[in-house]
């Protein structure tokens, strides 16, 4: 088959999207998500247009990258096509060569589904086995204990709320309740709800944003965070049975949620709140 590769630009991300969530499974725990472009979007359609690529074969999307960093790009592909030789190889030529604009030279890393032949055909052509990750599942199909936090649903009025909270939780002072509006001004907003969980002497201790791809499909937990001055007291674990609970009103079929392994607390977490985890799945990366 004929492999085009493509930056969609920004008229082309809502065709991204819809290829992202319809690719959902519960079979793969951890792969790009609609709801991660949708975290994306807080940095503006154009600077997220830029940072996609996909392939296409007669006109159909077959395979998605998202540059979450210069030297990071997450990848999936549709599920009919993870051990397709074809498309293995032609990515392979693609992500290997930096005047194809995908990846830059040096030291790259790159995100893949488990089951897809591509890292096997990497792992041949020379690439490592890089960061080890741990993909948790809840399932949804019966209630979610209750949390133990009051939940409020963040709006244009808690914004700056929810985006403290995230500061704290994150170190990271460039989410401000500006970038919030731009986030929530995206189209992919309208299927997540952003949670701030408080506690019984009313602070907002941990927030959470969850983002459907439909329902019967398995939903993102992305970010979560606890406030740094609340932290050893259980928030972690209540504003993810929040989310998992939010999820479900939504109609997902699953909860999930993916972190570092090397992140033991947050794996603790999770597990608490009745994530399981699947088996690690490392990164894959390229020497400089």
């Amino acid at each position: 088959m004929a492999i085009v590769l493509d930056n969609p630009g920004v008229d082309g991300l809502t065709e991204v999207v819809d290829a992202l969530r319809a690719w959902q499974d519960d079979r793969t725990p951890l792969q790009l998500h609609p709801g991660d472009l949708g975290w994306a979007w807080a940095l503006g359609a154009e600077r997220l247009a830029a940072a996609v690529r996909t392939w296409s074969a007669d006109g159909r999307i077959i395979a998605v990258g998202y540059l979450d960093d210069p030297d990071l790009l997450r990848l999936t592909t549709a599920p009919d096509l993870r051990q397709d030789g074809d498309l293995a190889h032609r990515l392979l030529a693609d992500l290997g060569d930096p005047e194809r604009g995908v990846l830059p030279p040096g030291r790259v890393g790159l995100e893949i589904p488990s089951g897809a032949l591509l890292r096997e055909v990497l792992l041949e052509a020379g690439w490592s086995l890089d960061e080890p990750w741990t993909p948790l599942r809840r399932d949804l199909a019966q209630p979610v204990e209750d949390s133990g936090l009051r939940i409020e649903v963040a709006g244009p009025e808690t914004a700056g709320v929810r985006t403290a909270v995230h500061r704290s939780a994150f170190g990271s002072p460039a989410f401000t309740e500006e970038v919030w509006h731009v986030l929530a001004a995206g189209p992919v907003h309208a299927d997540a709800r952003c949670l701030i969980g408080y506690d019984d002497q009313d602070n907002a201790v941990a927030a959470a944003t969850v983002w459907s791809a439909g329902p019967g499909k398995p939903g993102l937990l992305e970010p979560v965070g606890v406030h740094a001055d609340h932290r050893g007291h259980g928030h972690g674990t209540a504003i993810s049975l929040a989310a998992a609970a939010a999820l479900r009103d939504m109609g997902a079929s699953s909860a999930l949620v993916s972190t570092p392994s090397s992140n033991a607390a947050a794996v603790a977490a999770y597990k608490a709140a009745g994530y399981e985890p699947s088996p690690e799945r490392p990164d894959v990366s390229r020497a400089a």
